[in-house]
């Protein structure tokens, strides 16, 4: 360690299923280092394939940040990671992150957590974060994490990029049963069609069952483009996924009273009509504003308090 670093350094993960962010804090509260690795969940500890990938990964990380200077404190944020399930998909997953970043002080919690605590204080409001899945999440003035949906695709996930893309294929081939060849009429249906590569069912069973969930979710930006090209039901589609994701921030509101609500994640770069949708079921008396979240940054500020915390420094600046 070097004698301007004595404690180390503070890495924040932030790991999600397409890439894993990273980031390294100094004592001073400087970011100095980042960058960006193959992603993982903790999903992938349930099978030795997805094992070794999280450890492909881990090193890749370990590798990149070696030459800034040694690891005082690590704060990470996972896809599917739930430290209560302590035989669950995540159980192993701490052991595995030692075994490639040494043994430092660490803490794992949920990439939801993470973000939410990257749009808020906590206390200070609700996060409603839609990709290709969604959830709403609220970290307490103690620290507790509250959440409404993130319960996959097969229960819910409303609102999301893969509850878009499902909802617009299934009203497709429900109107195709109904009446063969309409969809040669509807903008919606040739948009997506033409994005699965093909307008028979054949192709889209084959698309839709052979799919990983990114993939599926990825078919709403078809429905995006349809609405833009004027599509009267690729617009209802859109305007009911912002009611759908409303439904997860008024949960919120209910059970913990009225905060600001911010909204993240990609679909809400779909198309204006979903945030439309989402704001007229709220109501005007809720705070409302769009995020950029920089969770790696947090992750990295997060483990650097846990190092001051652990070896306090008065000269060191606050945070």
């Amino acid at each position: 360690m070097s004698s301007e670093n004595p404690a180390g350094l503070a890495l924040g993960i932030d790991a999600g299923g397409t890439q894993t962010r990273w980031a390294l804090a100094d004592r001073s509260g400087a970011i100095v280092a980042d960058g960006v690795v193959a992603g993982f969940s903790a999903v992938q500890m349930q099978s030795p394939d997805g094992r070794a990938a999280i450890s492909a990964a881990l090193v890749a990380l370990a590798v990149a940040t070696q030459s800034a200077g040694a690891l005082g404190s690590v704060h990470a944020g996972v896809t599917g990671y739930d430290a209560a399930e302590v035989s669950g998909p995540a159980d192993g997953l701490p052991t595995l992150m030692k075994q490639a970043l040494g043994n430092v002080a660490m803490r794992i919690t949920s990439d939801i957590e993470l973000a939410c605590r990257a749009a808020f204080e906590p206390g200070g409001g609700y996060l409603v974060y839609a990709g290709t899945g969604s959830i709403a999440a609220y970290v307490d003035a103690a620290g507790a994490m509250h959440r409404a949906g993130g319960r996959g695709g097969l229960l819910d996930d409303g609102g999301s990029g893969y509850w878009i893309a499902r909802e617009a294929l299934r009203r497709t081939w429900r109107r195709e049963d109904q009446t063969p060849g309409a969809w040669q009429r509807s903008v919606l249906a040739c948009t997506l069609f033409e994005h699965l590569g093909g307008s028979d069912w054949a192709t889209t069973r084959r698309w839709l069952y052979g799919a990983s969930r990114g993939e599926i979710g990825s078919a709403a930006l078809a429905v995006a483009a349809a609405a833009v090209a004027g599509d009267d039901e690729a617009k209802a589609i859109l305007a009911a996924a912002g009611q759908e994701l409303a439904r997860l921030a008024l949960a919120l509101l209910q059970r913990h009273g009225p905060r600001p609500v911010a909204l993240a994640g990609r679909v809400f770069d779909l198309h204006p009509g979903i945030e439309a949708g989402l704001r007229a079921a709220l109501g005007a008396d809720t705070s409302l504003r769009r995020v950029t979240l920089l969770a790696h940054v947090t992750a990295a500020r997060l483990a650097l308090a846990a190092l001051r915390s652990a070896q306090p420094d008065s000269s060191t600046m606050a945070l």
